[in-house]
């Protein structure tokens, strides 16, 4: 007798329903998948065979035909174990359910019939949320991920029994219940604050704006200034993480592989900084069948990329698309997947490949030569896409040994919050939330610029040589530092401070 079972898999971060057919006949005992599975699928009999007879059940001395419908869409994963186990035992009447229809299961088995946990939970959860389904079984380390996404009712099994006494209507297992509010309340503080950073008050004044309204930010300084230290500091200040963010950065780290066991949200803003070795395919995103990158996992968060110019020329040039459209497009012959990426860049280099050209203690021994090439290892197409470059000058020592305290990272935070809630007000029509965001209608409706601001930065545009694209970023950084000081109009003080925040071009212009 055929038998459907109902589950789900993933195509990027979406997931789609998949029915498991399985039928046996009496022809010669084979086994057999079909509906374009991978490797990890057709490697299923030899789990699935195990795990019932480690369970008390049999394997049927018959044909076994199991069908992954729809069939022209590439199915990858383990989590088809236990439909697979499932459907087996109903197809040779081993057990007889009273509510198949009402529950959809996903899980890896194990020999001895226990379930293992299983990549992208709560995609399929959230893909499921749509069908008329009443219960969702998934391994017991996936019940809380899978919880996060309010319905279908989760069920956490632990092994292949408990399973099936969920499909008889006999089980004792009572649906997860998860609270939101303590899931984001047990989230790990951080052991940085910004008042542990000595001196640089202007690079903490440009990490408040970029925070505030989202934008590019590089740091520019000798070594032992403090970049890595106070870029470390940035997600201590950033907004507040909403609930559809943390789904939304939830999915990708699920499918990706890279949420730890048993936990159910990435409750705050991600933080990733790769070394500087990584690969295109490990920045952006790819492989065979693509996976999601180091801009992907960054979702809603910050990529932070230190000693930028020693990355491979073409990794960091293939950041400049996904900055421009905020997601990522990875084409294959079989398939073309998209991975949102709306990822603060934050970046940290050295003004020459030895680190102290223009310290005033130590002396620059890189030759004229070594300085322009180290320069040109990063394009102007992507230095423009950097809202803000600070330059930050060694620390002395009396900077060093002041013991006062600088202003808190909960401080900064609660004056970032209120510049973003304002963003969101005068977003609240619109797709973007935040100042960095906006496209030419919005600069022309909310970054009006009067006479004399005009007229200052139309001098920096013919004296710095501005492109059109770091003409635009000023007026942007120009309108979060008005917001910042909760101000309706862009003011000169305000245009002025944006221009200083364009070192690069300066350099570039001297040069």
């Amino acid at each position: 007798m055929p038998s459907t079972v109902l589950s789900a898999a993933t195509l990027g971060i979406d997931a789609y329903p998949v029915h498991v057919e399985v039928d046996t006949d009496r022809s010669l005992p084979t086994f057999t998948v079909v509906g374009l599975p991978d490797s990890a699928v057709r490697e299923s009999k030899e789990r699935v065979l195990a795990a019932l007879r480690n369970s008390g059940f049999q394997w049927p001395r018959r044909r076994v035909t199991v069908n992954l419908a729809p069939a022209d869409r590439r199915k990858e994963g383990s989590a088809f174990d236990l439909p697979i186990a499932l459907g087996i035992l109903i197809a040779s009447q081993q057990i007889r359910p009273a509510r198949l229809s009402d529950f959809a299961f996903l899980g890896e088995l194990s020999l001895d019939g226990t379930i293992r946990p299983i990549h992208g939970a709560l995609s399929m959860a959230l893909g499921l949320r749509q069908r008329d389904v009443y219960g969702l079984v998934v391994p017991a380390d996936n019940a809380r991920e899978a919880a996060t996404a309010g319905r279908p009712l989760v069920y956490g099994a632990g092994t292949l029994h408990e399973a099936v006494e969920i499909l008889e209507g006999s089980a004792r297992l009572r649906p997860y219940e998860l609270d939101l509010e303590t899931v984001f309340a047990d989230q790990t503080a951080s052991d940085i604050d910004l008042s542990q950073v000595k001196g640089q008050a202007h690079a903490k004044r440009a990490l408040e704006i970029a925070a505030a309204g989202n934008h590019n930010l590089s740091f520019v300084g000798t070594p032992g200034s403090g970049k890595t230290l106070l870029a470390r500091c940035l997600p201590t200040i950033l907004p507040d993480f909403t609930l559809d963010e943390a789904l939304d950065t939830t999915q990708i780290h699920s499918v990706a592989g890279v949420l730890p066991p048993g936990k159910a949200l990435v409750a705050a803003r991600p933080f990733r900084a790769p070394h500087h070795t990584i690969s295109s395919a490990g920045l952006i995103g790819g492989g065979t069948y693509p996976r999601p990158g180091e801009v992907s996992l960054a979702h809603h968060g910050v990529l932070f990329l230190d000693e930028l110019p020693e990355f491979r020329k073409d990794v960091i040039e293939a950041l400049r698309q996904p900055l421009e459209d905020r997601s990522v497009t990875i084409a294959r012959a079989h398939l073309s997947l998209s991975y949102p990426a709306r990822f603060m860049l934050l970046a940290a280099m050295n003004p020459c490949p030895c680190g102290y050209l223009g310290d005033e203690r130590d002396r620059c021994h890189c030759t004229a030569a070594q300085i322009r090439r180290y320069r040109t290892r990063l394009s102007g197409p992507l230095l423009d896409r950097f809202d803000l470059h600070v330059e930050m000058p060694a620390l002395d020592y009396a900077d060093l040994r002041d013991g006062a305290q600088g202003e808190s990272s909960e401080h900064v935070r609660e004056r970032v919050n209120a510049t973003r809630q304002l963003q969101r007000k005068r977003f609240a029509e619109e797709t973007i939330y935040c100042n960095a965001h906006m496209g030419p209608r919005h600069l022309e409706a909310h970054c009006r610029l009067c006479r004399e601001s005009e007229s200052l930065l139309a001098t920096a545009v013919e004296r710095l040589g501005f492109s059109a694209r770091a003409y635009d970023r000023v007026r942007k950084v120009a309108r979060t530092i008005a917001d910042v000081e909760q101000t309706a109009d862009i003011a000169p003080q305000h245009l002025a401070e944006a221009i200083q925040y364009r070192s690069m071009d300066r350099t570039s212009a001297r040069s």
